[in-house]
């Protein structure tokens, strides 16, 4: 199997560009949040958050964001944007949400990760996807 090249031109822009992506849909998440947008507003109530607390969280998101555009802490954004989805995931299923729209925060944690694998050569060494014997 041949193995990938991580600092291929291709590899580095789609990276690039998918992160730019997952960055403006957080900020976009966050800004909503903290102006109190009225469709953010009635969906998180209709998870059961009440609504003086949306303002608070969309604060806190934006500080993950931030972490994790800074490439010196992107590692600790990406582990807090991973507990921010996992609470996302947590919420939906205990508001007993019908369909998949719970498996959004999932897809988009793993392509977080897929992005700090593919930009931090430690995290591959931590995390190695093929083991050397």
């Amino acid at each position: 199997m041949k193995s990938i090249n991580y600092n291929s031109k291709t590899i580095l822009w789609m990276g690039r560009i998918i992160k730019i992506l997952c960055i403006l849909f957080l900020l976009m998440d966050a800004i909503m949040k903290i102006v109190k947008s009225p469709p953010t507003i009635d969906g998180s109530v209709q998870l059961g958050y009440p609504d003086y607390d949306i303002q608070g969280t969309g604060i806190v998101l934006l500080l993950i964001t931030i972490l994790y555009v800074i490439p010196k802490s992107s590692i600790l954004g990406t582990i807090l944007i991973t507990g921010y989805l996992g609470g996302a995931v947590a919420i939906m299923l205990r508001a007993n949400i019908t369909g998949h729209s719970y498996l959004f925060p999932v897809v988009f944690g793993i392509i977080i990760w897929i992005l700090i694998c593919l930009a931090e050569l430690r995290i591959r060494q931590l995390i190695p996807f093929k083991r050397k014997d």
